[in-house]
């Protein structure tokens, strides 16, 4: 996954790092830096926040670097690739991966790093509440998510945790796909942890905090579409023009 060139000098004094893949996002994006700097300060390890700005048509660079990010630019617009690249620019060996739009807690900051430490423990995610009032057929969305994310140890791709050296021998977030590169992300990673009896975990303790932009930007018929189509179809997460629900911002947002 990385050349030589590619490889950034990894100081000792940085233990973990948090990326944040951003397109666009100079409304969500405060709260969620700030959010993250309050749980870094209640956790006594040195870490540090990188933002990759995935060509942006905003201010979302410059803001980052306002709020005390690093910003590193990755050109194509695609979630993994954004991932990957800000991954490459980590000096940390506990890679930690949040959305643009997640709220996350001391606590869970704090447990994610307690089990990459503690060596019983490869990565994992967290289960997530969605921010809003949500439609019945969200809501039971949702808890359908949150069962099949426990039971088949999935995380979710607003909060993803693991080791560097995992990362790196999976090869990183697929890009092959347009959308859930964290469940092969996820799948890879604990295949790997198992052989060392250390599993992929999910936090149930602390939830993290996402919108739910998304459900009110697109209408219940053409979320349910979208999901027959991907339980159907699933190799569709390869075509981009197949993963709107990802990648599209109706009225400019």
């Amino acid at each position: 996954m990385y050349s030589e060139d590619e490889k950034v000098n990894k100081p000792l004094s940085i233990s973990y790092s948090i990326i944040i893949p951003a397109y666009n996002e100079v409304v969500y994006l405060p709260g969620t830096i700030e959010a993250i700097k309050q749980a870094m300060n209640e956790n006594s390890l040195n870490g540090e926040i990188i933002v990759c700005n995935n060509n942006s048509t905003d201010a979302t660079g410059a803001l980052a670097e306002e709020l005390g990010a690093t910003v590193v630019f990755e050109p194509y617009n695609q979630i993994s690739r954004a991932r990957n690249t800000g991954a490459r620019h980590a000096r940390g060996r506990h890679l930690i991966f949040v959305d643009a739009d997640t709220i996350i807690s001391a606590e869970l900051l704090n447990e994610a790093l307690h089990r990459l430490q503690s060596g019983q423990y490869c990565g994992g995610g967290s289960v997530v509440e969605i921010e809003g009032r949500l439609t019945p057929a969200v809501s039971w969305g949702v808890k359908g998510w949150t069962w099949l994310s426990v039971k088949f140890r999935l995380a979710a791709g607003c909060f993803v945790f693991c080791l560097r050296e995992d990362f790196e021998a999976v090869g990183g977030f697929s890009e092959a796909v347009y959308a859930s590169e964290e469940i092969w992300l996820s799948k890879a990673v604990h295949r790997l942890g198992e052989k060392r009896n250390q599993p992929f975990s999910i936090i149930i303790d602390h939830p993290v905090r996402s919108s739910g932009r998304k459900f009110t930007w697109f209408s219940a018929s053409k979320q349910l579409v979208l999901l027959l189509m991907l339980v159907l179809f699933p190799f569709l997460v390869r075509y981009r023009r197949f993963c709107g629900f990802w990648y599209k911002r109706p009225n400019g947002k």
